[in-house]
């Protein structure tokens, strides 16, 4: 048993360490943009894995920890973020966040909640790849700006840019029927059939806190005055936020692929 706590406590520190907004503002962009999905999809599935099949006798006792990991990321990531003025250090605290939202289908220790957890990281990669094809294209003279403040007026200098990173940033405050909402439903409703109402409460109290950020960059895109244009958005990247983009506006259309894959892993797993 104490094997374990200590084995709970390493994994669940890393979403303050591994993912710290300092390693976001200190490395280069394209650096920052693998930090931002690599180790996150990978350290959750070690966590569930180890969880799940290593300790299925304690389900109780590891539950107790993951659900105030799950908390203490939330509730860091949605007001940490607030007030955040460089664009790479407000998604370090938003990965925070939704280290959490993905940690509350974890908490249920159920079959439907770790496929809550496997849907919630798929998404998560996707808003944030196509984010972040956005941020690597945010150049002017050949130099990467960073302040989200450059992208006043974006919607009408670069609209199609606009409207992508627009969809992906409603995505990630969980605006439906757009697939982060899916992404969060999916995890929230696994944690309240397992009896974690208090859980899913503060989940949804953190993402209506978080929505306030991601909103507030659309509104600098659609409504503040432009300032000078970015430099013309390489191929590779505009593929990249076209595909992150449409996966997210039709996800609702046709979820079934994802969510049945999803679905046997976390079966396998019980």
């Amino acid at each position: 048993m104490f094997l374990f706590v200590g084995f709970c406590f390493k994994i669940s520190a890393v979403p303050f360490h591994m993912w710290t907004p300092d390693v976001y503002e200190g490395a280069p962009t394209p650096v920052t943009a693998f930090f931002a999905a690599a180790p996150k999809v990978a350290g959750i599935a070690i966590f569930a894995r180890a969880t799940v099949v290593a300790f299925p006798g304690i389900t109780h006792e590891w539950q107790q920890i993951v659900v105030f990991v799950s908390i203490a990321s939330m509730v860091l990531g949605a007001f940490a973020a607030i007030g955040q003025r460089n664009i790479k250090r407000l998604m370090a605290y938003s990965s925070i966040g939704h280290m959490g939202y993905a940690l509350v289908g974890l908490a249920a220790g159920t079959p439907e909640g770790v496929q809550g957890v496997l849907v919630y990281m798929s998404i998560y990669v996707a808003m944030t790849l196509g984010t972040f094809a956005v941020i690597l294209s945010m150049r002017r003279d050949g130099l990467l700006v960073e302040n989200i403040g450059d992208l006043a007026g974006l919607a009408r200098t670069h609209p199609t840019m606009a409207f992508f990173l627009g969809v992906l940033l409603f995505s990630l405050a969980g605006i439906p029927p757009l697939a982060g909402f899916f992404a969060k439903f999916y995890v929230f409703l696994a944690a309240i059939k397992a009896g974690l109402f208090t859980l899913a409460v503060i989940g949804v109290v953190s993402s209506v806190v978080g929505a306030y950020y991601y909103l507030a960059i659309v509104k600098i895109m659609y409504f503040d005055e432009p300032v000078q244009g970015f430099q013309r958005m390489p191929i590779l990247l505009r593929l990249v936020l076209g595909v992150s983009g449409l996966a997210n506006i039709l996800f609702f259309a046709y979820p079934a692929p994802l969510v049945g894959a999803a679905t046997v892993a976390a079966k396998s797993l019980f």
